[in-house]
């Protein structure tokens, strides 16, 4: 039975998708000895913090095709320089969660959510 207080799945897998892209990033470029290291674990609670604020929720297109910014500006430019780089390797490391953002990518351009009925 599904629990209406569990999160959506996509919004699960955004999670794990983000979660891979930082740890390809972290591992590559700071060489942490264990997880993640200090700015590459901020990094990720504040992405993740963002997708639990998302007011799309299981609907929530890629960020790229989001017209909602919901990331700070210097946050932004960080998750693009980790997507960029984890991006193709996401192919050999995560192909089902790479395949699976390509799709919802192809999913298009959401409206952007009224906030209360009120424009």
């Amino acid at each position: 039975m599904v629990n209406p207080q569990d999160p959506p799945r996509r919004l699960v897998r955004e999670k794990q998708t983000i979660a891979a892209m930082v740890g390809l990033y972290c591992r590559d470029h700071h060489r942490p000895p264990d997880g993640l290291c200090v700015a590459c674990r901020a990094l990720l609670d504040y992405a993740t913090a963002r997708l639990d604020r998302c007011p799309f929720g299981a609907r929530k297109p890629t960020c790229a095709k989001c017209p909602v910014h919901c990331y700070q500006r210097a946050m932004r430019e960080k998750v693009k320089a980790v997507m960029r780089y984890a991006g193709p390797r996401m192919l050999l490391r995560h192909p089902l969660l790479s395949l699976l953002h390509q799709v919802d990518a192809l999913r298009g351009r959401r409206e952007r959510p009224s906030r209360g009925g009120v424009r």
